[in-house]
């Protein structure tokens, strides 16, 4: 008999950025809302993931779609039942932009949110480098 395997390639089309700050999640999206002229707005529902056996973890999620219809999303790393990222416990926040190829306004963003005093840490991290990187995909 042979054997068929089914090989899976995750999309990874998006730009992350990884953002340590002390603020709480509306705190930080009013900033960023605010220096960036974004209006990231909370979703109806918690960004949710399921696991076999396991209990179900929830992350707050704010979202915000600019000009060129590109999904931007600010994540909570630091749920109630754990991490959406593991391996990286020390980062507060999750910047996720979708469609997203422009390096100038990459680095624009990264510029605006290193002003904003109550962020230590915004810096661009390689997805397909995490191991829980199928956290990110939804």
């Amino acid at each position: 008999m042979n054997k068929k395997f089914l090989k899976l390639e995750l999309d990874l089309n998006f730009c992350l950025i990884a953002i340590i700050s002390p603020l709480k999640d509306y705190r930080l999206c009013f900033l960023i809302n605010k220096f960036l002229n974004t209006s990231y707005e909370r979703t109806l529902q918690d960004y949710c993931i399921n696991y076999l056996n396991k209990k179900a973890k929830y992350f707050s999620m704010f979202h915000y779609e600019n000009i060129n219809e590109n999904d931007c999303y600010i994540l909570a790393n630091k749920g109630i039942e754990g991490y959406l990222i593991p391996e990286m416990k020390e980062i507060d926040y999750f910047m996720l932009l979708r469609n997203f190829c422009d390096s100038e306004e990459l680095k624009f963003i990264l510029s605006e949110l290193k002003r904003i005093n109550e962020i230590q840490i915004a810096v661009q991290i390689n997805p397909s480098t995490l191991k829980s990187k199928e956290n990110l995909i939804f």
